[in-house]
């Protein structure tokens, strides 16, 4: 028979009271190991977002005669910088920040339209034995609407699933992963030498780079993108 002191009335045993903080922490932790037990497969696939999977060109021009339509443009076919306010400039001075208002704008990122085929594809890669596939992008370091709406963009065209997919990262060679494929060429950050093998995403103003003996992935849409991943699976 349970003893208790006069006046006492005993709580139900083991009542546990937990916390706002703790509920809190409980699901922070879900989450890491969530995204741990995503990256116990073979081969990490990252896969950038802007340019490469949602369309950050075309979108920008269509913006840009919407807003500034008595300003000149740089039609896709003649891109040649990886920024964009960089090559506008050389069209007139003082046409760098008229390009970031534009994508700095509310909305922007999140209406994104995607690249024929991309989003398909990087969920039927995701779906391929021992592969796992994760979003990699860098929000603007004007971050008030990009980063949210990045995530945004891959809910509505990927699914909720893929938030847990999905890294933002200023520098992405921080990043763990076996291939990183994206448009842009020169990728520098903290780490020298990162443990991903770049993988060039062809885009208007990179077709006449110089990309230095690293693969290319033309398109979503003509499937090459299997043989890729196969060819990265036997080197493993």
């Amino acid at each position: 028979m349970q003893r208790t002191r006069p006046g006492f009335e005993p709580g139900p045993p083991e009542t546990v009271v937990r916390t706002t903080f703790q509920k809190k922490e409980e699901h922070r932790m879900a989450g890491r190991r969530g995204i741990a037990t995503l990256a116990q497969k073979k081969l990490l696939v990252l896969v950038d977002l802007d340019g490469v999977m949602a369309d950050f060109e075309g979108h920008f021009l269509t913006k840009w005669k919407l807003k500034y339509p008595d300003e000149s443009f740089i039609a896709l076919e003649d891109r040649r910088t990886f920024y964009l306010a960089d090559q506008y400039e050389t069209l007139k001075e003082g046409l760098k920040p008229m390009v970031k208002s534009v994508y700095e704008t509310k909305g922007f990122f999140k209406d994104l339209p995607p690249i024929a085929g991309a989003c398909d594809a990087v969920k039927e890669m995701n779906e391929m034995e021992g592969v796992e596939v994760f979003i990699c992008s860098s929000p603007l370091f004007f971050y008030k609407y990009s980063a949210k709406e990045k995530f945004e963009w891959v809910e509505h065209y990927l699914g909720k699933d893929w938030i847990n997919r999905t890294i933002l990262t200023r520098d992405k060679t921080i990043v763990s992963g076996h291939i990183l494929i994206d448009d842009n060429v020169k990728i520098k950050g903290a780490v020298d030498t990162p443990s991903w093998e770049h993988v060039v995403f062809t885009a208007y103003y990179n077709k006449h780079m110089n990309i230095r003996g690293k693969k290319r992935l033309e398109s979503w849409s003509d499937g090459s993108w299997r043989n890729l991943i196969l060819d990265f699976k036997r080197r493993l």
